[in-house]
This record gives C-alpha cells, sequence and structure tokens, in this order.
C-alpha cells in the first residue's frame, strides 16, 4: 500500500522561511543554499540536496517574493580518492583542488570538477530547477572571502575554543585556514606560524617545500570546512539550507558552524532540515567515490521529469524513499497515474494536490509533459515484446487507446523504451514464438483445450479492459460461474494454471508480461494460431 502524503511540508518551511527574512533581512531578497562537491558522480542522493531548497525556493516565488537559490559548487575542495574505474596514476593529484586535476581519461571537459558539474548541470535543467551557481574555486582564488578569512584568523582561538567543546584532545597551535603548497599544488600542508598585525603566515608543504605568504593577498588556500560553511551562511545571508544525517551528529559541521557562524562572523544559522537518505531499488547504498552510482541524468532516461520531482516532493526531508530502476518503476507510475486521475476529478486530498502541482509546474510555468500517457508497465511491455519496432508499436498503440502518431505518447515511451533496453536482464526479456509448439499442444487435456477455443472465441473485444475481462474470465466460464465472481482459492489456482499454459504457448515460458498487454501486443490473428485455433 503507498504511503500517503501527510502534510504539505514545502509551504510549512515557506512560512517559516518568510518569517525568519522579514524579522532579520527584510526589505532583501530571500537566500535559499545547496552545496555540491563535484568529486566524483553527483548521484540521487546528492540530488535531495537541491531539491529540498528549490522547492521551498519555488515556493517562496509562487506567492511573488523576491527568493534566490544558490548552488555552491563545492570545486576547491581537495581530490580525496581515485574512484574505481580511472586509472589509478591520478593518485598523484590527491590533495589537490577539484578545478586543478585533470578530467578523466577521455573527457572533453577541463578539469575534473567540470566533467562531473556537466551532467548535473543538464539534469537540473531538465527538472526545472532555477538556481544561481557558484564556483567556489572562483570565489577562493578571486579574493571574494580574503576579508572573512582574515576575520577567522584574527578569531582562531575562539573558533578553537568551539570546537574544543567536542573533542577529547587538544590541539596545539590551531589555524582554520589550508594553504595549497605553490609548488605541488596539494593541501599536504602545515601552517607554522601566523603574524595578524602583517598577515604573513608561514606554511611548510610534505613535498618539503615552504614559504611566507602575506594572508591579505594570497589566494590560494580555503577555509577549513567546519569554518568554510558558517562563513558562507553569514557572507550570503542564508535564510534556508538543508544537510544531510552525517551533518548532524555532536560536533559535526552543522553543530559547530551554528556557534561559529554566531560567535565568529556575527551572522544567523539558517533553518536547516536534516534530510534522509535516498536509496536505491536493488541496490546498496550510494557513493559517489565508488563511481558507479545512478545520477539524475540516469533518472531522467527512464523517467519524465515531473515524476522524479514527485519523489523529492511527496517525502518530508526527514523521511526516506527509494528510486526504481528495477520492475518497481511500473508500479510507482500506476501510483503516480492514479494521482493525476484523482487530482482531475478533483479527490486528491490537499498536500497530495500541491506534491503533484510541484511536480509537474515551477513558479516560471509547467515543465514538458506526455500528450497521451498510456501506462508505463503498458509501454514496457509492447516495447519489448516489439523489440522497439515503431510500425509495430504504432499498430498497437492505435488499437489500444487510439493513438494516431508516436509523438503522442512521447516522451514516456522513450523513457519505457531505455527502461527496457537498459534494465531489465536479456533472460528476462519477451521473444514471442515465431511457430506454434505443436508438442505442447499435442500433450493438452479436453479441459485446456477448451479454454484455448474459450480465449480465441473473445479475442474480438480488442482492448485491454475486454482482454482482461477475459483473460480472467475463462476460468471462471469452464467453471459455471459468473463474469464478476468472487476470486475462491480454487478459482485462483486454476487462473494461475490458464496463465502459465499461455504464456508457454505464447513466448516459451511460465511467466511474462501482463497477458492482456502481451496478447494486445502479439496481435489476434498471432494468438489463435499460437494457441491452436
Amino acid at each position: 500500500m503507498a504511503e500517503s502524503v501527510e502534510t504539505d511540508w514545502v509551504s510549512k518551511f515557506a512560512d517559516e522561511v518568510i518569517s525568519e527574512a522579514e524579522r532579520h533581512a527584510p526589505g532583501k531578497p530571500i537566500v535559499c543554499a545547496s552545496g555540491l562537491s563535484p568529486s566524483g558522480p553527483i548521484h540521487l542522493g546528492n540530488l535531495r540536496e537541491v531539491m529540498t531548497p528549490h522547492l521551498v525556493a519555488d515556493e517562496i516565488r509562487r506567492r511573488g517574493v523576491e527568493c534566490v537559490h544558490l548552488l555552491s559548487w563545492d570545486d576547491y575542495d581537495r581530490f580525496r580518492r581515485v574512484p574505481a574505474g580511472v586509472d589509478p596514476s591520478w593518485a598523484e593529484h590527491i590533495g589537490k583542488p577539484l578545478t586543478s586535476v585533470p578530467a578523466p581519461p577521455g573527457s572533453t571537459h577541463a578539469n575534473w570538477a567540470e566533467h562531473f558539474k556537466a551532467p548535473m548541470i543538464e539534469a537540473l535543467a531538465e527538472l526545472g530547477v532555477e538556481y544561481r551557481g557558484i564556483s567556489q574555486t572562483g570565489q577562493y582564488t578571486s579574493g571574494a572571502y580574503r576579508a572573512q578569512i582574515l576575520l577567522a584568523l584574527r578569531e582562531r582561538a575562539r573558533i578553537d575554543a568551539v570546537l574544543s567543546r567536542y573533542r577529547s584532545k587538544q590541539v596545539e597551535g590551531y589555524f582554520p585556514y589550508k594553504p595549497y603548497c605553490d609548488l605541488c599544488e596539494r593541501d599536504l600542508t602545515t601552517v607554522t606560524a601566523y603574524d595578524d598585525e602583517t598577515t604573513e603566515l608561514a606554511y611548510t608543504c610534505e613535498c618539503g617545500f615552504g614559504e611566507t605568504v602575506r594572508l591579505a593577498e594570497h589566494d590560494r588556500g580555503k577555509l577549513v570546512w567546519k569554518v568554510d560553511w558558517p562563513m558562507r551562511w553569514a557572507h550570503e545571508g542564508v535564510i534556508f539550507e538543508p544537510s544531510g544525517v552525517d551533518h548532524h551528529s555532536p560536533g559535526s559541521a552543522w553543530i559547530v558552524g551554528g556557534q561559529i557562524v554566531d560567535e565568529v562572523f556575527g551572522g544567523r544559522q539558517p533553518i536547516g532540515p536534516m534530510y534522509a537518505f535516498v536509496g536505491i531499488t536493488g541496490m546498496a547504498k550510494m557513493s559517489s567515490s565508488k563511481g558507479d552510482v545512478p545520477t539524475p541524468a540516469d533518472a531522467l532516461e527512464i523517467m519524465e521529469a515531473p515524476v522524479l520531482r514527485w519523489l523529492y516532493a511527496r517525502r518530508k526531508p526527514a523521511q526516506s524513499f527509494k528510486v526504481a530502476f528495477d520492475q518497481e518503476i511500473q508500479r510507482l507510475y500506476d501510483e503516480w497515474d492514479a494521482l493525476g486521475r484523482k487530482v482531475e476529478a478533483g479527490q486528491a486530498q490537499p498536500a497530495e494536490l500541491a506534491a503533484y502541482e510541484r511536480a509537474v509546474a515551477t513558479a516560471a510555468g509547467p515543465l514538458p509533459g506526455t500528450p497521451h500517457p498510456v501506462p508505463y508497465r503498458t509501454l514496457a511491455s509492447i516495447v519489448d515484446v516489439t523489440t522497439g519496432h515503431a510500425e509495430q508499436t504504432l499498430r498497437i498503440l492505435r488499437d489500444l487507446d487510439g493513438i494516431g502518431a508516436l509523438d503522442e505518447a512521447r516522451p514516456r515511451l522513450d523513457r519505457a523504451q531505455r527502461w527496457v533496453d537498459g534494465h531489465v536482464p536479456t533472460d528476462q526479456r519477451t521473444r514471442v514464438r515465431e511457430a506454434p509448439d505443436e508438442e505442447l499442444l499435442d500433450s493438452l487435456g479436453e479441459q485446456e483445450r477448451e479454454s484455448l477455443r474459450l480465449l480465441a472465441d473473445g479475442l474480438d473485444d480488442w482492448s485491454l479492459d475486454g482482454l482482461t475481462a477475459l483473460v480472467y474470465g475463462v476460468p471462471k466460464v469452464q467453471a459455471g460461474l459468473p463474469a464478476d465472481a468472487k476470486p475462491t482459492p480454487e478459482l485462483k489456482a486454476a487462473q494461475r494454471a490458464f496463465f502459465a499454459l499461455l504464456y508457454r504457448l505464447l513466448v516459451g515460458r511460465d511467466t511474462g508480461p501482463r497477458l492482456p498487454t502481451l496478447l494486445l501486443a502479439v496481435g489476434a490473428d498471432r494468438v489463435r494460431k499460437l494457441v491452436g485455433a
């Protein structure tokens, strides 16, 4: 049974954010923020970091209030590890900023960060996410944060005192700034001295290099993460920014940052819900560093943008959910279509309606949809059976639903085709028999032969509803029961046996796509031939 949407969490947060902004930043555009590190594939778990503030920012814009969604690309972070499948020689770049690491072999992008940002930028455009992107490499190397860096160094004792509340051991000579080495470009550096008056900072690097720089002019380094994050909250005036579970434990960046932004940078911690894990059906927990993780671009290959948006809109941030790449995608689409019918009939609950409307449109307007949305599972069965043959597919869709051109069923049809091609194992693909299984037909008893005659005689009602009633009704007729008879254990057993017989005769297996769809795809004449009628 599908979970219901309990409350419209987006409106609740929008109310809080607008109220907070009116108290502390009146007259200014409201700022919602996200941060993504392009250290590897940006996966569907990371997408929650963007979709949560996007939905809130979009709701604020719908109310006619100016709101900007900042997306910080943390491309000045250090390169930590070489993902699986990449040339191990890339280990020589560990410790460099992501923008200083060459892109993976074969990439056309300028560097590692740009390579992994590109597909996410495309996916966000398709999802209708409006944001202002900020490169942290650009911010740091341009000196945009120079005043904040100098402040953090002056206040290092105060920052150290905050951090020490969560440490078991004291740290000698704490500095909240990490230079990138001028010789090897890596952050394997140790600050050895700093003078507040002259801003002269001395460091040494594991590569053997060392130098003294004037921090008032130095732009090759960054604040450590637990100081960098609260600095940005104050610098950008962020009112709303969610973060993952890992940021909310004692001593974590969110907890520590709340104190540092107040005590050091004179800012306020944003309203910041913790968001839960996003899983993939049939897969373990996602990890970018391992390389092989489904990304938003992968999901958009097999589902339409409104459906993917809906997954993030209908669950509160603290609720985990899964994105389906296996057979579950068919059930997901059934649920989505059922909600669409409820909305059209005026029967959706307020929170369900809100989630649906946020999925199909943004404040800027509606997202592209499929003009004639045939059920996903039906499309998947059709493209499976026809192996994507356009004329055959159109014939079936014309018979099924009066579709006159394939474009009427797109883009959903294309998504179903890609799902079948990329996610249905070869041994589960449907191959309709070329010729009748004479040996099996010869071995059948009289009752089985009669069931096949009843099926062949009833093929005149060539619609999905008609064929559904037919395949479920044949065993009822044979048992002398009316068509609307309630299922009994005996009747269910007879239906299962009849279905298995049809699958063996049509596709040479005991199971397959839903029988009514399979019959539609095969065509009446060929069905009659294969069942020996």
